[in-house]
C-alpha cells in the first residue's frame, strides 16, 4: 500500500532542487513500507524520484532466480531517470522510505529553463553515474574481503563519515550487490572484526564502527 505523507523529512539537496526550480516544480511526497515496490522493470518511466529518508535498491532478477542489485540509493539521491521510455531495473524500499515524486518531463523542462537549476540537476544525475562507476570498480576486486572493505568505505563516504555507520541494507542485500554469497559477506565481516578494523555497535550488526579506515583502504586499493 502506498501512503502519501506530508511529514517534514527533507534532505538539503531536495530543498535546493525545489528552490532552484523557482517553485515551478510540482511534486508529491510518498512513503513506502519496507520491501514495497516503487516501480518494476519494463514499466513506463514517466516519473523521477528523490529520496527524502530511508533507502532504495534497484535490481534485476536473473533467469536462474538470482537477484543482482545494481545500486543503493540514499537520502538526497535521485533515481528512475532513464534514457528510454521504460525502466531497466526494479526499485523497492530497503526500509521505510519517503520519496519525492516528479513528472520526468516537467523536471527536465523546468530545470533546463533555469541555468542554476540545470546545473543542480546535472550534479544530481552525475552522482548516480559516480555510484555506478564505484560499483563497477568494486565488482572488479579480486577477493570478497576486498569487496566488503570497499563497500563499507563507499557507504561511509556517502553517509558523510558518521561515528557509527548504520547500514539500512541486510547482509543478503550486500551479497547481491557484491556478487558473492551471504556466507561470504558474513565471513569477511568477521575477519575484519577479528583484525580490529571494525566492531559492531549492537546486536543487529548493522551498526558498525570503522576503527581503521586507512587499513580498510589499503585492503581495497
Amino acid at each position: 500500500m502506498l501512503v502519501r505523507t506530508n511529514a517534514a523529512i527533507c534532505h538539503s539537496d531536495g530543498d535546493q532542487l525545489h528552490a532552484l526550480a523557482g517553485g515551478q516544480l510540482l511534486s508529491s511526497e510518498f512513503k513506502y513500507r519496507r520491501g514495497m515496490e516503487i516501480f518494476g522493470e519494463g514499466e513506463e518511466a514517466d516519473y523521477a524520484y528523490q529520496i527524502l529518508s530511508g533507502a532504495v535498491r534497484t535490481y534485476k532478477l536473473l533467469s536462474d532466480g538470482r537477484r543482482q542489485i545494481n545500486s543503493f540509493h540514499l537520502p538526497g539521491d535521485m533515481f528512475g531517470l532513464e534514457n528510454g521510455a521504460s525502466h531497466r531495473f526494479t526499485a523497492d524500499a530497503v526500509v521505510e522510505t519517503s520519496v519525492r515524486i516528479m513528472k520526468r518531463n516537467s523536471l527536465v523542462n523546468v530545470m533546463a529553463s533555469r541555468m542554476t537549476g540545470a546545473g543542480s540537476l546535472l550534479r544530481l544525475v552525475t552522482r548516480n553515474l559516480e555510484h555506478a562507476e564505484m560499483h563497477m570498480l568494486l565488482l572488479g576486486r579480486k577477493t570478497a574481503l576486498e569487496r566488503v572493505a570497499a563497500f563499507l568505505l563507499e557507504m561511509d563516504d556517502r553517509l558523510m563519515h558518521p561515528g557509527v555507520l548504520v547500514l539500512p541494507m541486510s547482509r543478503r542485500d550486500i551479497a547481491d550487490y557484491l556478487g558473492v554469497t551471504l556466507e561470504t559477506v558474513s565471513r569477511a565481516l568477521s575477519i575484519l572484526k577479528d583484525e580490529g578494523l571494525l566492531h559492531f555497535d549492537g546486536p543487529t550488526q548493522r551498526r558498525i564502527v570503522l576503527r581503521d579506515r586507512v587499513k580498510l583502504g589499503q585492503l581495497e586499493a
